[in-house]
């Protein structure tokens, strides 16, 4: 967030997909960050399906030590004991409905809908609705056609996606190495995980105007295996396909169609 420039006092809320450590591992700092730049003299909104008020209390609890600390250092004007922290918003859905509106306010519309995550549960993606533009994202899933309904039509799907191939070689190394309990984990990803070409599936079937891949599996450490990454995803979706980076932004101008891609990640000079 530093290298590209954001203000962490501009968080108003964040929303969780679900709860595997990769997706909130940075949450305590990122309220810690929006308490302390500005003084905040509330806690931070963590909304998310049931299970996120656990979440939140553990890491409240894990940071309350630390919270006090930064009080006491800087005194209550820098760090307001009112603004510690975060607090749970936990939304449910409906018996027999896969989505929900989890946030509406000055035109902009927050949808969660349910997602293929198995054996996580509940996990949800989201839909954001502003002045006729609109973005999904997918949190983590296979192809799932509850996804590929939330997202009709939308302007931008941004997709989680792996590459069998490559991983299958990664769990192939890791095996040959007698790192049998990582190669079982590698193996065991693509069974909750889309593919790129099953992501460009679910982008075509939903209508969607642009695809951005992300949660990219295996990591790419060069350019050259990204056309093994992709496979014949192209051949599935012919709109306009990027493999997300940090740093990326993406613009939806109202009124406007289409999406443009620019970088807001900032090196240090000299690099």
């Amino acid at each position: 967030m530093a290298r590209m420039g954001l203000v962490p006092e501009r968080i108003e809320a964040v929303l969780l997909t679900h709860f595997h450590s990769d997706h909130i591992g940075g949450l305590g700092t990122v309220a810690l960050a929006r308490w302390v730049s500005n003084a905040a003299r509330s806690p931070l909104r963590v909304i998310g399906p049931p299970g996120v008020e656990r979440v939140v209390a553990g890491l409240n609890e894990a940071f309350a030590l630390d919270s006090g600390y930064r009080t006491a250092h800087h005194g209550e004007e820098v760090a307001p004991p009112s603004g510690a922290g975060m607090v749970a918003e936990p939304f449910g859905l409906p018996d027999g409905e896969e989505a929900v509106v989890v946030l509406d306010n000055d035109g902009l519309r927050a949808t969660a809908f349910l997602v293929d995550h198995a054996p996580v549960a509940p996990a949800v993606g989201y839909r954001f609705d502003y002045r006729g533009r609109a973005v999904v994202i997918s949190g983590d899933t296979v192809y799932a056609p509850s996804l590929v309904r939330a997202a009709e039509r939308a302007d931008l799907l941004i997709h989680d996606a792996l590459s069998p191939d490559l991983l299958e070689l990664v769990e192939r190394t890791a095996r040959d190495a007698g790192l049998q309990n990582r190669a079982r984990i590698l193996a065991d990803v693509p069974g909750y995980h889309a593919s790129a070409e099953r992501a460009a599936q679910a982008a075509r079937d939903a209508g969607v105007g642009a695809l951005a891949l992300t949660h990219v599996i295996p990591p790419l450490p060069v350019g050259a295996l990204e056309p093994l990454f992709l496979g014949d995803a192209a051949m599935r979706f012919s709109g306009p396909m990027w493999l997300a980076r940090d740093g990326d932004l993406y613009s939806l101008e109202p009124g406007a169609s289409g999406v443009r891609r620019a970088r807001l990640m900032r090196w240090p000079a000299g690099i």
